[in-house]
């Protein structure tokens, strides 16, 4: 399945481990470069190769704007959101491509 829409997405290193909020208009490619660490950064440096979570926009504006909310979410609130749709913290990823 290719997405064409706009992602809201979480990255961790593992279970209830380190996350990163990003928001991309290709989430395979982004979900691809975070995993095989090709490009320097927060990602890279923790590891941060599993796609935990993710959620669909029909535009940029209405992605920055949820990425932008989420950001601000405590970490328990990240966690909830998460295991809402994936409890097991499964990698993702697999079911994008």
């Amino acid at each position: 399945m290719r997405f064409q829409a706009i992602a809201v997405y979480f990255m961790a290193n593992e279970r209830n481990g380190t996350l990163y909020t990003g928001v991309t208009s290709n989430l395979v490619k982004r979900g691809w470069e975070h995993r095989s660490s090709v490009i320097d950064g927060f990602t890279k440096k923790y590891g941060l190769h599993m796609l935990v979570y993710y959620e669909l926009h029909e535009t940029m504006d209405a992605a920055i704007h949820r990425e932008k909310r989420l950001k601000k979410y405590t970490r328990s609130q990240k966690i909830k959101l998460i295991e809402s749709v994936n409890p097991t913290w499964s990698d993702l990823y697999e079911s994008i491509i």
